[in-house]
């Protein structure tokens, strides 16, 4: 794609995914129109580079993008946010070899093939929080041999490839990402996934059975004695500003829900419309308000006008500012507002899901407070 998407076009897309998005979070089932959908416009391989035939696109082309999805259909969102961060990261990381780069990127480009790292396991739980994967590559002649588990692997059924986040059986075990693609004997779906919200995003349980991948698939592993850290600076900033705009937009279609149910509802006692009322006026404002903040935030953060080390706290502030909007807009509309009948119940759900997202709160606030402290005491 050589030119960004217009904003007649990310309104455009906005409109068509949110006409299915009840129907998904109802089935739970993969959106695979959806996907067709921006395939078509070229927005799956926003990030890949323009010397593979993808977008190229900086910081805030893809926060646009996600932001327009987000608000349409957050599952769909959160499936393309992993894809902008996985592409956006391979082509920096010297470890890949060059002929699977080229692969994966054209893969994306040719056929919208979708990709995302699984990290998670059931033992371990979140691997941001140190220890090292019990999903175990053991070398044989034919190549690594990968065995293990992986839970709340987004995507999964949708995707093509897969980096699968293991520890070779060598002495000194070669830690990080295996390559996998999805028709690789051995390989398990285990459809479990029934979770509050962001229900399409099939984020399922997935087995590996003695699954067999050439040796040169070790494409972002690292001996465990030299450990690499998983993003630097600049790849945690485009997650924080990916997922906090996701979720931002989950926000904004729920302020435009509830301020479209004021303007209409006509309560026969009041006669005329709810939107009339102080009460609602101000709740609406600081709905607006909290969302001001957001875009002041996200707008610095892509200028480049936020230090990269502060990326926590825009996910925490972003997010928690988006929850606390939808909140006030549930606890203003009364009953209406957890109806499965209108969408703002939908959302609320769904921007609850930012919690979860890797740095958790307690984990932000240890950081930034403790950097503070010993600042003060240095």
């Amino acid at each position: 794609m050589s030119h960004p998407p217009s904003d007649g076009t990310l309104a455009e897309l906005t409109q068509a995914l949110a006409a299915s998005a009840e129907r998904s979070d109802r089935s739970g089932a993969f959106p695979t129109d959806n996907f067709k959908l921006l395939h078509r416009h070229g927005l799956l391989a926003l990030t890949v580079p323009t010397h593979l035939g993808g977008g190229g696109a900086d910081l805030d082309t893809a926060r646009r993008v996600i932001a327009a999805v987000g608000k349409g259909c957050p599952s769909t969102a959160l499936i393309l946010v992993m894809q902008y961060l996985q592409h956006g990261r391979l082509h920096k990381d010297p470890r890949w070899p060059e002929h699977l780069r080229i692969q994966v990127a054209r893969d994306a480009v040719e056929h919208g093939a979708l990709f995302n790292t699984f990290r998670v396991e059931p033992e371990l739980g979140s691997p941001s929080r140190g220890g090292l994967p019990a999903t175990v590559a053991r070398r044989t002649p034919e190549g690594w041999r990968l065995s293990g588990s992986k839970i709340y692997s987004t995507g999964s059924v949708g995707l093509t490839w897969y980096l699968v986040w293991a520890r070779s059986d060598d002495p000194d075990p070669l830690v990080g990402g295996y390559l996998v693609h999805k028709n690789t004997p051995g390989v398990r779906i285990v459809e479990d996934w029934d979770h509050l919200g962001m229900r399409a995003t099939c984020s399922h349980r997935v087995d590996f059975e003695d699954a067999l991948i050439p040796l040169d698939h070790a494409v972002s592993a690292s001996p465990a004695s030299e450990p690499a850290p998983a993003l630097d600076d600049e790849g945690l900033l485009w997650m924080a500003v990916l997922l906090s705009a996701l979720y931002d937009g989950v926000a904004r279609a729920a302020r435009d829900w509830w301020v479209s149910f004021l303007q209409t509802r006509i309560p026969s006692n009041l006669g005329t419309a709810l939107a009339s009322l102080p009460r609602f006026q101000g709740v609406t404002g600081e709905i607006d308000t909290l969302l001001f903040t957001n875009k002041s935030v996200l707008d610095a953060a892509v200028l480049g006008h936020t230090d990269p080390a502060a990326a926590p706290q825009i996910k925490q502030a972003v997010c928690a500012n988006a929850i606390r909007a939808v909140e006030l807009a549930i606890a203003a509309a009364g009953n209406p507002g957890l109806s499965r009948h209108n969408p703002l119940e939908r959302h609320y759900r769904d921007v609850l899901c930012s919690r979860i997202h890797t740095p958790q709160d307690d984990v932000v606030f240890a950081q930034v407070g403790r950097n503070a402290l010993l600042q003060e005491t240095a």
